[in-house]
């Protein structure tokens, strides 16, 4: 459930705290208000795409928090993605910067805009106001079958069962129109190949390659500079071992007569140990140090094949390992792509899995499709179209990443007439109707605890209006509703009741929302009932309705 928004610099809010209860909650407002503002502000908040000109001008960003109560098994999921906040709660927050940066985060951590639609999705379902309109086009009509029956996860695997059907029916067309050309390409990434392995390269081999290279050019010159520097130190006449020696025998005698010399002694006698060391190492390193001018050469021969190979194939020295196992890689996908047999098989068995998932989803499409209707044609006597009944067709069409099922709504206006496409028969308020009989059913259908209708009752008005606001209070018994609406009859049915305003101040116009006691209710009721003059006979309409829908 939405437990409150949070709105700061957002169009022509300049900053908003809402609260919201359970039940049915009516949104109404003069037009322009900014009633739609709201729910525009929840749908960023849910993963909506937004950009720089939600900004409120002249402010560096729009600030959106919102803040939810947990359905069932929220937490723990949240808790899998390390984004677990206070137990049965969950905040979303969108900032959206002047320059059109966007930043998500979940309970105070960063997240993907598709984590936050993700999360979204468990919490709120939007029937907006267009959707009436969207009911004569086929797309829309399926989309509305699968919510209703449930296939979301069934479609998108039927999504990617088409895609992989298709990716390896285009792989085994392209190899038979082009068999010629992948045996050409083959030969070629196989020479290429062949004399770049031949160079027996790995990760790390040059640098080590260049290494002894360099040891082996210099021989001689550091045989003989580790030799001198070991005469020198310890091996030779006149050393810098006896001249130390000698130093200490002096010392060490001083050191008993003043103890203070005890600590210099000490680290001439330790340097003395070390230069012993350094000049036997010296020493082994000069009598291991091979001179071998056949070895020389031929490193240097495999130097200047890797640069031949190098300048051959335009890259560097050091990128010859990687390139070896990236054309083992594209020649092993066109040797792959050239056995026609196999990529025959794997097409058809891909083909088999998709036509599987069609046939399971067309099953359920066409159980759905009689639900449905049945649910609407009942909601329709209610809303003013008695006898009126609706068909949905479920019909063979060509395989596609949906199924292979076009979906048909057809309206039959009274019991003995033919039903026939809604483009067709119904008018403007109908089709209204009818988008509403489906959202409600729809709404029924969904698990999730917030139900927002954005202005879904346009278009009807009278006993129709009140059956409206009946259903959106009945739907308010277990869910939470919302419900943008300029019907009184609709509004009088809500449990509560948020008036959204507009204002001019020195800074330009602001947008309000202000929660509505009993009397405040009655004034904005009447308001609703009969435009700019309110009189007593529309306050007691008002009243009257407000009691009745109590």
């Amino acid at each position: 459930m939405l437990l409150s928004l949070h709105l700061q610099d957002f169009v022509i809010v300049d900053r908003a705290e809402i609260d919201f209860g359970p039940g049915f909650t009516a949104l109404t407002g003069e037009t322009g208000a900014g009633k739609s503002i709201l729910l525009d502000a929840l749908g960023l908040v849910l993963g909506a795409r937004g950009d720089a000109s939600v900004v409120r001008e002249g402010r560096p960003r729009a600030d959106l928090t919102a803040s939810f109560a947990s359905p069932s098994g929220l937490d723990e999921w949240l808790q899998a993605r390390d984004l677990a906040g206070d137990p049965g709660t969950v905040l979303l927050r969108r900032v959206i910067e002047s320059d059109g940066r966007s930043r998500a985060l979940i309970n105070g951590q960063p997240a993907p805009i598709a984590l936050l639609r993700e999360v979204g999705a468990m919490l709120v379902d939007v029937h907006g106001q267009h959707a009436a309109q969207s009911l004569t086009q086929s797309q829309a009509q399926r989309q509305l079958l699968d919510a209703f029956a449930g296939l979301e996860a069934e479609l998108g695997g039927l999504a990617t069962a088409h895609a992989r059907w298709q990716g390896l029916q285009r792989a085994l067309d392209q190899a038979l129109a082009g068999e010629r050309e992948s045996r050409l390409e083959c030969e070629r990434l196989l020479w290429q190949l062949n004399e770049l392995e031949a160079l027996q390269m790995s990760a790390g081999s040059w640098d080590e390659l260049n290494g002894e290279q360099r040891r082996l050019a210099h021989a001689a010159t550091l045989a003989e500079g580790a030799q001198g520097a070991a005469e020198a130190l310890a091996d030779g006449e006149d050393t810098l071992a006896d001249r130390l020696r000698a130093l200490l025998s002096r010392l060490k005698p001083l050191a008993q007569i003043d103890p203070r010399l005890t600590e210099p002694v000490e680290l001439l006698d330790s340097a003395a140990i070390q230069i012993d060391e350094a000049a036997a190492a010296l020493g082994q390193y000069a009598n291991r140090i091979e001179i071998d001018p056949q070895r020389l050469a031929a490193i240097e021969r495999r130097v200047g094949a890797i640069f031949s190979a190098s300048r051959k194939f335009r890259l560097s020295p050091e990128s010859i390992p990687e390139e070896v196992l990236s054309l083992r890689e594209r020649l092993s996908v066109l040797e792959r792509s050239q056995d026609l047999d196999s990529l025959g098989r794997e097409a058809a068995e891909a083909r088999v899995a998709f036509e599987q998932l069609a046939a399971t989803v067309s099953e359920r499409r066409r159980a759905s499709a009689a639900r449905l209707a049945e649910g609407v044609s009942a909601t329709l006597g209610e809303l003013g179209m008695s006898g009126a009944r609706l068909e949905v067709r479920v019909d063979p069409a060509p395989a596609s990443a949906s199924g292979v099922d076009t979906i048909d709504f057809r309206i039959a206006q009274h019991g003995s007439s033919q039903a026939r496409p809604i483009a067709r028969v119904a008018s403007g308020g109908e089709l209204s109707r009818i988008g509403l009989a489906i959202s409600v059913l729809a709404a029924q259908a969904n698990p999730v605890p917030t139900l927002i209708f954005d202005e879904a009752d346009a278009g009807v008005g009278g006993a129709v209006a009140e059956v409206i606001g009946a259903l959106m209070r009945r739907l308010g018994g277990d869910r939470q509703v919302l419900c943008v609406t300029h019907l009184p009859q609709v509004a009088a049915c809500a449990h509560q009741q948020l008036k959204v305003s507009r204002e001019t101040q020195d800074a330009g116009i602001v947008s309000r929302v202000t929660r509505l006691e009993r009397t405040a209710r009655i004034e904005e009721i009447a308001r609703m009932l009969g435009g700019i003059e309110i009189t007593a006979t529309t306050r007691k309409h008002a009243r009257e309705m407000l009691a009745q829908s109590a």
